[in-house]
C-alpha cells in the first residue's frame, strides 16, 4: 500500500505540462478544486474528467499512476459511499428491513466519492508533474505580496516543499522497518484491531527516531551552507509566463464556464 501513495511524488519525463510555470499549475490545481465543488450532476463530471485525462495524456503520465493514489483511500471512499447511501432521509428505492435506500442517499453517496476521488487526482497531478524545488519556488512568488504584512511567504514555501519531499522517503524507510520487523517475527496483519495498534509500536518509533535524524541532518547541512532564508536570494532558473502557461489558464476558465452554463441548462435527470 505504501508504493500506491502518490502525493509528493514527481514523475520526471518531458512533457508541455511539466514545462508550464508551477504558479500556473498552482493556481490550475486550486482552480480544479473549485470547479469540482461547483458540480452537481453526472454530466459536469464527465466534463471534468475528459479534462483531466486530456491533462494527464499530455503530461505523458499512464492513467494506471495516477489511478495508485485512489488505493490507500479505498476504505474512506467506501465508508463515504455507504453513509450516505444508507443514513441519507429522502424518497425510498429499496428497503429490507432497517435498511433503506433513498433516492437523495444515491445522488449523495456518487456525489461525494466522485468529489473525493478528483480532489485527490487533481492534486496527485500536480505533484506529478512539479518537482519540490519548483513548487517551492511558485508557492513563494505567489505569497510574495503578503510580505507587506510581514507573511513569511519563503520560510512556509520551504517548510510544505520540504514536507512535500520527505513523503517519499518517509514512505520507504517505512516498508524497510516493516521488513526488517517482519523478518523478526512481528506481526502486522491478524488479530483485532487492539492488536494491530499495539503491533504498529515496533514500527513507529524506529521510523520517529530516523525522521528527528533526517530533520537534525537537514537542519545542519542548511546551516553550514550558510541559509539564512529568503532575504537577498536569487534563482538559478527565473520564472517567466510563456505561451503554453495562457493556453493552459484558458482552457481552465473554459472548463469553469462549461461546468456552470451546463449546470444551468440541465435542471433535472443527472442532478446529483
Amino acid at each position: 500500500m505504501l508504493n500506491n501513495i502518490t502525493l509528493g511524488q514527481y514523475y520526471p519525463v518531458d512533457s508541455p505540462v511539466h514545462r508550464l510555470d508551477p504558479r500556473v499549475k498552482i493556481l490550475l490545481a486550486i482552480a480544479m478544486i473549485v470547479c469540482v465543488f461547483l458540480v452537481g450532476n453526472l454530466l459536469g463530471y464527465g466534463l471534468i474528467l475528459v479534462f483531466v485525462l486530456f491533462a494527464a495524456r499530455l503530461a505523458h503520465v499512464p492513467f494506471r499512476v495516477l489511478m495508485k493514489g485512489l488505493k490507500p483511500l479505498r476504505f474512506i471512499l467506501i465508508l463515504t459511499f455507504l453513509l450516505n447511501l444508507f443514513f441519507t432521509v429522502g424518497e425510498p428505492l429499496w428497503s429490507l428491513g432497517f435498511i433503506h435506500i433513498t433516492r437523495e442517499g444515491l445522488r449523495q453517496s456518487i456525489h461525494y466519492s466522485l468529489r473525493l476521488i478528483f480532489l485527490v487526482v487533481s492534486t496527485s497531478l500536480l505533484t506529478l508533474t512539479t518537482s519540490p524545488i519548483q513548487l517551492s519556488d511558485g508557492m513563494e512568488l505567489l505569497l510574495s505580496p503578503l510580505k507587506i504584512i510581514h507573511f513569511p511567504a519563503h520560510e512556509l514555501a520551504m517548510m510544505m516543499s520540504i514536507a512535500l519531499r520527505f513523503i517519499p522517503t518517509l514512505l520507504e524507510e517505512t516498508d524497510k522497518i516493516m521488513k526488517a520487523q517482519m523478518a523478526r517475527g512481528a506481526d502486522f496483519e491478524s488479530g483485532n484491531l487492539l492488536n494491530r495498534a499495539k503491533a504498529m509500536i515496533p514500527l513507529l518509533v524506529p521510523l520517529f527516531v530516523s525522521a528527528f535524524r533526517r530533520a537534525s541532518d537537514l537542519a545542519m547541512a542548511m546551516e553550514a551552507r550558510c541559509y539564512h532564508g529568503g532575504e537577498n536570494r536569487t534563482r538559478l532558473r527565473v520564472l517567466k509566463l510563456k505561451k503554453g502557461d495562457l493556453y493552459a489558464c484558458l482552457l481552465m476558465a473554459l472548463l469553469i464556464i462549461a461546468v456552470i452554463v451546463e449546470a444551468r441548462l440541465v435542471p433535472g435527470g443527472l442532478i446529483l
